[in-house]
C-alpha cells in the first residue's frame, strides 16, 4: 500500500459531500429533490461569452499560452480592477489561474512558511483551513456574531494577532452568511492590519453579488500601504455565471506575482485558452446579462426573506444577508429535540432529516466552522424555492 503524505492525511474531507452524494442517490432513483444547496448561479453562461469561445476554437487558438495568462486578458483585468474598484495594477502582477480556489491556494503558498498563524473569520467557506493547513499554516479563527451580521470587528482582530501571525482571509461579500463589510469597518481592519504587517488575502469573487444599496469596497482601495500587503482573488464564475469555464485571477505586489508566476507554471501552466478568450469577452462585453442575473437573484432573495419571515412564529431565525446568494437560517433552537423518534444534535441532522424526509437539500453550517444554522442558496428557480421553503416550514412543524 502506498502511504499518502502527511499534508495530504491531514486535509478533513468535505462534509457536504454526504449529503450531495445522498440527494444524487435519490435524484437516481426517481425522487424530486429540491436543492437549497447549490453554490453557482443556475443561468446559463450568457450566448456572447459562449460565442467568443467558439470564435476561439474556430481560429485555431488551442496552443499553450503564457502559464500567468493571456496579455489581453491581464490588461482587461487591470481595467476591471481600475474601473470598479480604483485599483492600479500592472499586467505583470495579474496571475490568471484555474478558478478563485486555485488563485487563493496559488496566494496562500507564496505567503505562508511552516507554522504561521493564517487568521479565518468563521462562519468561513469550507476550503480555507483546509488550504491554509495544506501550506504548512495554522488556521485560528475569529467568531462572527451573528448579532452583527457575522462580521468581525477590528477589536476581535487585534485580539487574535500573535508574532506568529501571516495573513488574515477576508471575504466581503461573504460565502455562506451573505454578509458585506461596509467601507468604515473595512478601514478599521486595515489600520489593524497595517499595525502589524499583515498580509491580506481578500476573496472577492462575490463582488458583483450585492443588493439593497450596499457597495463593495475592496480592502486593498484604503491605502497605499495595504495596497502592498494586499492580494486580490476574483474571477468569473459567480458573476457571468461560468463556474465550469474554471478561471479565476490575483493581483498582487510585484515580488509576489513574480513568484507565483515562476510557480504556476511548473504545477499547471496556463488556463485553458479558449476559456481565456471567453473571460475576455466576460469583462470587456456587454454588462446587461450580470445585471439581469442581480435582478432576478434580488427577487428570489426577497420572496425567501419574505417567507422565512413567516417561519419566526415556529421559533426559527435568519440572518439578512446583503450581498452573494444565500441565507442563513438559525436552527440551533431545536437541537435536544426530536423529529420522528430522532434527535436533533446539531445542523448535520437537520440537514439529514430534511433530506431524507422532505427531500430537500440544505448545507449543514458546521461545515463552515458554525454549528447553529444550515445554508440556504437562492440559486434555484422561484418555484423550486417557494416548493422547498414549505417543506422546511412543515418540518419546523412537525419537530418535538
Amino acid at each position: 500500500m502506498i502511504k499518502v503524505s502527511k499534508k495530504v492525511a491531514s486535509i478533513a474531507p468535505s462534509l457536504t459531500l454526504a449529503i450531495s452524494a445522498k440527494a444524487n442517490e435519490l435524484k437516481a432513483a426517481g425522487e424530486r429533490v429540491i436543492n437549497f444547496g447549490v453554490g453557482e448561479p443556475d443561468f446559463n453562461t450568457p450566448a456572447h461569452i459562449i460565442a467568443a469561445a467558439k470564435d476561439a476554437l474556430d481560429k485555431g487558438y488551442t496552443k499553450y499560452v503564457a502559464a500567468a495568462g493571456l496579455p489581453a486578458l491581464k490588461k482587461a483585468v487591470c481595467k476591471k480592477l481600475k474601473e470598479d474598484n480604483n485599483l492600479d495594477y500592472e499586467p505583470s502582477q495579474i496571475i490568471i489561474s484555474n478558478g478563485a480556489k486555485h488563485s487563493l491556494f496559488n496566494a496562500l503558498y507564496a505567503i505562508i512558511d511552516e507554522g504561521d498563524e493564517v487568521i479565518i473569520p468563521a462562519p468561513y467557506w469550507l476550503t480555507y483551513p483546509e488550504l491554509v493547513k495544506t501550506c504548512g499554516g495554522v488556521p485560528v479563527f475569529i467568531e462572527a456574531s451573528r448579532k452583527v451580521c457575522y462580521k468581525i470587528t477590528a477589536e476581535q482582530l487585534e485580539k487574535a494577532v500573535t508574532p506568529k501571525t501571516k495573513a488574515l482571509i477576508f471575504n466581503s461579500p461573504s460565502n455562506p452568511t451573505g454578509a458585506v463589510y461596509t467601507e468604515e469597518e473595512i478601514k478599521k481592519l486595515a489600520a489593524v492590519c497595517e499595525k502589524h504587517g499583515i498580509t491580506v488575502v481578500s476573496d472577492e469573487i462575490y463582488e458583483k453579488l450585492i443588493y439593497g444599496g450596499q457597495k463593495h469596497y475592496s480592502i486593498a482601495e484604503v491605502s497605499p500601504a495595504m495596497k502592498e500587503l494586499t492580494i486580490v482573488i476574483n474571477g468569473v464564475s459567480k458573476s457571468y455565471a461560468m463556474t465550469g469555464w474554471r478561471l479565476g485571477y490575483l493581483a498582487a505586489p510585484a515580488n509576489v506575482a513574480k513568484a507565483i508566476a515562476s510557480f504556476q507554471s511548473h504545477c499547471t501552466s496556463n488556463v485553458n485558452t479558449m476559456t481565456q478568450y471567453a473571460a475576455i469577452a466576460a469583462l470587456e462585453g456587454p454588462q446587461k446579462p450580470l445585471n439581469d442575473m442581480l435582478e432576478q437573484f434580488g427577487i428570489r432573495r426577497k420572496k425567501m426573506l419574505e417567507i422565512l419571515s413567516g417561519f419566526k412564529k415556529l421559533g426559527i431565525d435568519y440572518v439578512t444577508p446583503d450581498g452573494a446568494f444565500y441565507v442563513m437560517l438559525v436552527t440551533e433552537k431545536f437541537y435536544g429535540k426530536s423529529y420522528k423518534g430522532r434527535k436533533i444534535n446539531g445542523s448535520m441532522d437537520v440537514a439529514d432529516l430534511l433530506l431524507t424526509e422532505k427531500k430537500v437539500a440544505v448545507t449543514p453550517s458546521v461545515c463552515f466552522g458554525d454549528d447553529t444554522s444550515v445554508r440556504l442558496s437562492y440559486a434555484l428557480s422561484l418555484e423550486d424555492m417557494t416548493e422547498g421553503l414549505e417543506k422546511i416550514g412543515e418540518f419546523i412543524k412537525e419537530i418535538k
